[in-house]
């Protein structure tokens, strides 16, 4: 079954790296009063060992609204789309194959993960007012227990800070969707967030909507033979798609006798593609399907209709936007965040 998945908004006080006996790196972190203790991966059981590691340090979702309004202290989240749960195949969080593999811990300065963890968190232990959003699951509390790294009673945390979908068999129990752990630093008097983002190798990105379990069975490839789809390894890798989401209308012009929203594709490929069964989907699942024929190295500006109940189909106060191919599959996908909306004007992705 899933794990039981929510959001820890705390205070970092204290870390730890990893080490061969124990590979997480930990986090002493407080929120309210209670300790918690943050277990960060940083190495898999499974081969190959390395981690796929993103840091986004101008991290801009629509998410990061619904956090800065949570009371400290863990809250569990609902894995559906629309709320402040994240996917990192559906929310368009980044682009996947931004992630690069790393050891945990190999000689030389900022080149492991464990390395990448202690340069994050201790930044967010000298910047007064930056508070740790920690997606994953709750363990604990334990009364009987102190932690055992840290030493404070009750024992508790929060663990599988990382992808928690497409698993190798070993795994598979944990899949679900709108369930991938993550860790969000926001340093409000910079006004920024800092994102870290981890996941498996032998995990997948083609993922079923309802389960989370792999699709087809599709490893990521290695990148040394990108051609061998059935080799773990390497970076993530999306559907083969040549199309990608390069703008998007969100606001259009009042003034403006045909305002409406819409979305324009570049057909990056030397072939033609037919969009027959391709659509558009948007943070709440509604889809629109898209039709016709974009000849090779085009532009097409897709109008959008309004979704069920009226409403605009893009929201003003931030949106994801993917592109699905027939058989569903996500081949791009992008976001936008409230304060990246002006009126008349078209976002450039």
């Amino acid at each position: 079954m899933p794990i039981q998945y929510g959001v820890l908004k705390c205070k970092a006080v204290d870390c730890r790296k990893g080490v061969p006996e124990n590979a997480h790196y930990q986090v002493h972190a407080v929120a309210e009063g209670e300790d918690f203790r943050l277990a960060v991966n940083v190495r898999s059981q499974l081969s190959p060992s390395e981690l796929l590691y993103y840091a986004d340090e101008h991290f801009q979702h629509a998410v990061t609204e619904k956090l800065a309004e949570l009371p400290y202290g863990f809250t569990k989240l609902e894995g559906r789309p629309g709320g402040a749960a994240l996917d990192f195949i559906r929310s368009n969080l980044f682009d996947p194959k931004d992630m690069v593999p790393l050891p945990f811990d190999v000689p030389g300065q900022d080149n492991d993960l464990n390395e990448k963890c202690d340069f994050y968190i201790r930044r967010a232990l000298a910047v007064e007012d930056a508070v740790l959003y920690v997606f994953g699951e709750e363990w604990g509390p334990e009364p009987d227990k102190s932690d055992k790294i840290f030493g404070f009673r009750p024992g508790r945390g929060v663990h599988n800070i990382h992808m928690n979908q497409g698993n190798d068999a070993k795994f598979r129990q944990d899949d679900g969707v709108y369930q991938d752990g993550a860790l969000l630093i926001h340093f409000p008097s910079e006004g920024r967030w800092i994102g870290l983002f981890l996941a498996f190798q032998s995990q997948t990105w083609h993922t079923d909507d309802r389960t989370g379990h792999r699709i087809g069975d599709r490893p990521v490839p290695a990148p040394d033979k990108p051609d061998k789809p059935d080799r773990p390894g390497g970076k993530p890798s999306e559907p083969d798609g040549p199309l990608y989401i390069v703008g998007a209308v969100v606001r259009p012009d009042g003034a403006a006798a045909d305002r409406q929203e819409s979305v324009t594709l570049l057909n990056a490929s030397p072939e033609p593609v037919d969009l027959t069964g391709w659509s558009l989907a948007n943070r709440s699942k509604q889809k629109q399907p898209l039709g016709g024929l974009l000849a090779p190295g085009q532009f097409l500006t897709v109008p959008l209709e309004r979704a069920s109940g009226g409403q605009e189909f893009l929201r003003n106060k931030g949106d994801i936007i993917t592109l699905l191919d027939p058989d569903g599959l996500k081949v791009h996908g992008v976001s936008y965040t409230q304060g990246q909306v002006r009126e008349g004007w078209t976002l450039l992705f």
